[in-house]
């Protein structure tokens, strides 16, 4: 017999719509370009996938309509998906933040996810080149290299084209304009930033992480940041870096615990102290030597005046870096745009136009922090999709 549903994308969207729609009585199929499912879920985390995070509230995302993942994300929380995890014997921890991981290693999620689509009898196509989707009379026709399907149902589940070495392309995109669906234009998210060739003095900082606040325009993130050979990352940096449009400045508080008479405090406690030592008390030493050469304020505390000092102390509050770009979609962990969500239901991630053509996952313009929010954004729209599949198909 013919699926009821086809989803295009053997990723955590996929997988768990297929799991959700087959065991409420759908008939699915799951194409895959791929020779095996997860292939992003199985580097994730290190390779011990983080797979949520206790934290995952809309406002934590990113989209053009910031109130769309609201509904899918209230129906399925990091509480139902943690329990799937321990009914599958699965040890995890929590870390930083609201983190969660597993123990062991990221395939036991995928054996998870396969374990339930196995329950619900799903049928998987892997390695399956798509030429061709077609759609009249109310069905979808899926032309592969491995035949061709038809089913009332499409899931569009492949994802964005962040880490195209482990084959994510634009196809969700091309797709979906094919039916009509608007795009917001896609750009590297979670990425690492570059800088010009004038950023010299911290390019030699490369392999040093310091505990600071970075902001890009009203986003601000308290964690590490990285001095790479290339520019910045780490988590802190990542996370701004999905608010960051090219040209804008980005600032960075290298000093998040003190107040902004700390130097000031520094010059009255130790006057002979040069800045470069009492950063250093504060900072890893390399960055303080760079950071102290930058600002120029040559000897003593003592020997400097207090507005020297405060304007010195507000600029390592703020310090302004510009960068030039990002390491783009090979380095970014996920996508931000993608399809646009007024073309979707925010219940049932159906097309608004195209009964039977459903969205889900990083395909779609929502895009969580880093942490575990994008994996519990997979879950959850795959959730909801499958659930209105299997109601489409009951009747």
């Amino acid at each position: 017999m013919p699926p009821d549903a086809i989803i295009l994308g053997a990723g955590g969207a996929g997988l768990f719509c297929a799991a959700t729609a087959a065991q409420a009585g759908a008939r699915v199929l799951v194409i895959d370009h791929n020779a095996e499912p997860g292939r992003k879920i199985l580097i994730s985390g290190g390779g011990r996938c983080n797979f949520t995070n206790i934290g995952a509230v809309p406002e934590r995302y990113l989209s053009e309509n910031r109130h769309f993942a609201r509904s899918a994300l209230s129906r399925y929380t990091p509480a139902d998906f943690l329990a799937l995890v321990e009914k599958h014997r699965i040890a995890w921890h929590e870390k930083t933040l609201g983190q969660l991981f597993c123990d062991g290693s990221a395939r036991q999620i995928v054996a998870l996810l396969m374990d339930e689509c196995a329950a619900g009898q799903v049928e998987f196509a892997f390695g399956a080149a798509i030429s061709d989707v077609g759609h009249a009379d109310g069905r979808f026709t899926v032309t592969t290299s491995a035949g061709t399907f038809t089913a009332a149902n499409l899931v569009i589940a492949t994802g964005g084209p962040a880490i195209p070495k482990l084959g994510a392309t634009g196809f969700a995109y091309q797709l979906a304009k094919q039916f009509g669906c608007k795009i917001i234009p896609p750009r590297p998210a979670l990425v690492p930033f570059t800088l010009p060739q004038g950023e010299n003095l911290f390019r030699e900082l490369a392999g040093v992480a310091a505990d600071v606040v970075a902001k890009a325009g009203k986003a601000a993130f308290r964690e590490a940041a990285l001095f790479t050979h290339k520019g910045l990352s780490g988590p802190a940096m990542l996370q701004v870096s999905s608010y960051w449009r090219h040209g804008e400045a980005i600032a960075v508080d290298f000093l998040p615990d003190a107040p902004a008479d700390w130097l000031l405090g520094a010059k009255r406690q130790r006057p002979k102290a040069g800045l470069k030592a009492v950063l250093a008390a504060a900072l890893p030493e390399r960055l303080a030597e760079a950071l102290s050469a930058a600002l120029a304020l040559p000897g003593e505390l003592g020997a400097h005046k207090d507005a020297s000092l405060s304007a010195a102390m507000a600029r390592l509050k703020a310090w302004a870096f510009r960068p030039d770009g990002t390491e783009g979609f090979a380095k970014a962990e996920v996508t931000a745009g993608g399809i646009d969500t007024a073309t979707l239901s925010s219940r049932t991630l159906m097309a608004n136009h195209i009964e039977g053509l459903f969205a889900i996952g990083e395909a779609v313009d929502v895009t969580g922090w880093l942490g575990g929010y994008n994996f519990q954004w997979a879950w959850a729209s795959g959730h909801a999709a499958g659930q209105a599949i299997a109601e489409r198909v009951r009747g």
